[in-house]
């Protein structure tokens, strides 16, 4: 996706309202679950779980393969939080050369590069002359299974 592209160029921010669900007290298991399971439950706020930073939390659709090996494909949807600082080996959204990209930040020994989690994909050194931001770190990925 391009820094111009009409549908990826302005970040969707959050609209936090309250999103009340469910939530079980008790592990999934691969067993049966316990009779007492359907009285013990209690109410979250999706809100809380996934955004550390209301402001600064925003979110991306996803649209390439490079990042299959860590779970991302295309069409999910990424939470990325622009308050976090990028550390080495996290997933992040990056914006080089006026394309954003998400892939794997890695930083050792001043070499910094752009990792994907697809083996057809090389990974991409930075180098003096890119233009170079890492705009926010990937919290989540919201993919949908069905």
């Amino acid at each position: 996706m391009t820094a111009t592209d009409p549908s990826f160029s302005t970040p969707v921010p959050l609209q936090a309202q309250p999103l009340w669900l469910d939530m079980c007290s008790w592990s999934v298991t691969a067993g049966f679950p316990s009779p007492a399971a359907d009285h013990t439950r209690k109410r979250i706020d999706l809100n809380e779980h996934l955004i550390g930073n209301k402001e600064a939390t925003f979110l991306f659709r996803v649209k390439g393969d490079s990042m299959t090996g860590a779970g991302i494909y295309e069409g999910d949807t990424l939470l990325v939080d622009r308050s976090l600082d990028p550390k080495h080996q996290c997933i992040v959204l990056a914006l080089l050369n006026n394309e954003f990209t998400v892939k794997r930040f890695y930083r050792r020994g001043g070499v910094v590069k752009l990792l994907a989690e697809n083996s057809i994909y090389p990974p991409r050194l930075i180098k003096d002359g890119d233009d170079f931001t890492v705009w926010g770190v990937v919290t989540y990925n919201l993919h949908k299974l069905y």
